[in-house]
């Protein structure tokens, strides 16, 4: 069979058993191409139960750049007994198999098209290392010495990574270190030519930085000037809350006293989390929770009070698979709807969609300026993709020239000079009201927040006119958030045509990949990057411009599609979901032949897959 053969464009697929130690070592083995130059993508795929349970980390190798999942594997490294049959099934035709083969296996648990690699690893650590837990963690170490060898990457740099990981700690480094030399050995004599995967030294990471977007949305999150957090534990979006107390512990505790200038609590449940937010809110400071889509079902009825009261919060939604408790460890873009209609009656919510880590940083610190300046909860809308996962972007950049946009807050002096104060009184047509903050005047100003209905003055009144004026001034402000929000990105194909993709948040990678692969058939499409909802003007032209638009998605039921028919009176028929939810991100394959099939002839019939291409 003829074997695959690459320099800088390839997959490794780490195939694990959870609890085993093989995190650190296969993060190292990723971040040693970065410092050999060449970027990299890599995903964690764990189990959402208890230690034992199949783990995979997957790499993607890309001189090009490709940040999104490819799809297929060209190397896969298997070292979980009870996966073995699914992960042979999985490496592309002329891929290799790099294997624990201390124990002899049968030609029947091999397939002729690929070709495997026995390395025996339990025997040399067996024989090397006396403490059994020592020999299964070691193991790890051991196979990226292996892999280093048959790759081609320097030693130096794995030696280096080594180095950093267990700097201050010399009983961990020094086994650490021997065992990937053990590995890089044995491969260097046994293994000469037995792969032909190869890395090489590059310059095309330059500035770029490498990290989760959870961290980069908590650190938005104190860049924009959140001094609250209340939160619940929840997976996947836990480490936002954990980076904030981190970063806060840095740059958030006054250097004279020694006091803490911010406060994270962690709350009784989802619930009692928003609460504290809401009313942090009300009193002025800027405050935020971080939940996945469990807990946005839970904080709903708090949800509507901040809605229908106008104050201030905003909630992170790392998204994951449902409904219900779901695929914890999935991801997923299948909130949308019940964030953007979020409690009972009618709402409507502002939604962020960052595709990266360095917009989540961005969209983070800008949510906490639209809470302040629209009087509402805004929601930051990444998923457990972006959330988890090591991500290349660009470098984080503030300009400390910046001011909070704290939005229309009525003054003591204000009020005193006799200026008209109606909390829910529009006063320039915008739909926003002034606001005051507690303790603004000993006399004025003072208004008493409620979620039932009132009039513009905030006095109780069940006068249908009085709602009426509310909840048609709530569609106002809501339309004045569509010139608030980050603008849609278009991208156009070489020469007009008359299909369009819409995509959104972490699809982002795999469509700019698998725009660049439609246009190498000829297959032309301009391409729409949503980044928020509501929609700006120029989704309604993008649309109206095109005959055919495919929206790309990671649920089942095509929520965004819905969205777009909703709220801009779409033609249905108009809009062809391309959709992936199995809980893996969408692979620039996946979308490559779906939107193919559907523009190689007249038939645009949706397409929905549950399975990964």
């Amino acid at each position: 069979m003829k074997r695959i053969e690459a320099v800088n464009d390839f997959v490794v697929k780490f195939a694990n058993v959870n609890g085993s130690g093989s995190a650190s070592a296969n993060e190292l083995f990723a971040r040693s191409f970065l410092r050999m130059g060449v970027p990299v993508s890599p995903r964690n795929i764990f189990p959402s139960n208890i230690q034992g349970l199949p783990t995979w980390y997957e790499v993607r190798v890309t001189e090009k750049g490709w940040l999104g999942r490819r799809g297929g594997v060209d190397l896969m490294v298997a070292m979980n007994p009870q996966t073995w049959d699914r992960d042979v099934a999985e490496v592309d035709p002329g891929g290799y198999l790099l294997y624990d083969s201390t124990k002899p296996l049968p030609p029947s648990r091999f397939r002729p098209d690929i070709h495997p690699i026995g390395v025996p690893l339990t025997q040399m650590c067996n024989a090397a290392y006396s403490d059994p837990r020592e020999r299964q963690l070691l193991k790890n170490i051991m196979y990226v010495g292996v892999l280093a060898a048959l790759l081609g990457i320097e030693p130096e740099a794995i030696a280096q990574l080594v180095g950093e990981q267990y700097k201050g700690k010399e009983k961990l480094l020094t086994p650490n270190l021997d065992a990937f030399r053990k590995g890089f050995h044995y491969a260097t004599e046994h293994l000469d030519d037995a792969i032909g995967l190869r890395v090489r030294r590059a310059a095309n990471v330059g500035d770029r930085i490498f990290m989760e977007g959870n961290a980069a949305a908590a650190l938005g999150c104190v860049y924009g000037g959140a001094t609250v957090c209340a939160w619940y534990p929840i997976t996947p979006s836990s480490s936002v809350a954990e980076a904030f107390q981190k970063f806060c512990g840095k740059l958030r505790v006054d250097k004279e006293s020694g006091e803490n200038r911010f406060a994270i609590v962690q709350a009784e449940d989802e619930l009692a989390s928003i609460g504290m937010v809401v009313g942090a809110g009300w009193n002025g400071a800027r405050a935020f929770t971080a939940t996945s889509g469990p807990g946005i079902s839970l904080m709903t009825e708090f949800i509507g009070l901040a809605y229908f009261a106008e104050i201030p919060a905003v909630i992170i939604d790392v998204q994951r698979g449902g409904p219900s408790t779901g695929m914890p460890t999935r991801t997923q873009q299948a909130d949308l709807i019940a964030c953007a209609y979020a409690s009972h009656g009618d709402t409507r919510h502002v939604l962020l969609i960052p595709e990266d880590p360095h917009e989540c940083f961005e969209f983070a610190a800008q949510a906490l300026d639209l809470a302040d300046r629209l009087q509402t909860p805004v929601f930051l809308m990444t998923d457990l993709d972006i959330g988890m996962n090591q991500r290349l972007c660009a470098p984080l950049k503030w300009d400390d020239a910046r001011r909070y946009d704290r939005g229309k807050l009525m003054t003591a002096d204000m009020l005193d000079a006799g200026r008209d104060f109606g909390r829910y009184l529009d006063v320039d047509g915008d739909g926003i009201p002034f606001r005051t903050l507690p303790g603004t005047h000993p006399t004025k100003g003072g208004y008493f927040t409620r979620g039932t209905t009132k009039d513009a003055y905030a006095r109780y009144s069940e006068a249908g006119p009085d709602y009426v004026y509310n909840v048609q001034r709530l569609l106002k402000k809501h339309d004045t958030a569509k010139k608030l929000v980050p603008a849609a990105i278009e991208k156009q194909a070489d020469r007009p045509t008359r299909f369009g993709v819409i995509h959104f948040g972490s699809t982002a990678p795999a469509m700019a990949e698998a725009h660049e692969a439609l246009a190498a058939r000829d297959l032309q499409l301009d391409t729409l990057r949503l980044r928020a909802f509501p929609f700006g003007d120029e989704v309604g032209k993008f649309i109206a411009a095109h005959q055919t638009v495919f929206v790309i998605e990671q649920n089942r039921d095509a929520q965004m599609r819905t969205m777009l028919v909703n709220e801009l009176g779409t033609d249905p028929a108009k809009l062809v979901p391309i959709l992936h939810y199995d809980g893996t991100p969408i692979t620039a394959r996946f979308i490559t032949e779906a939107i193919a099939e559907r523009m190689s002839g007249a038939n645009v019939e949706p397409i929905k897959r549950g399975k990964v291409a």
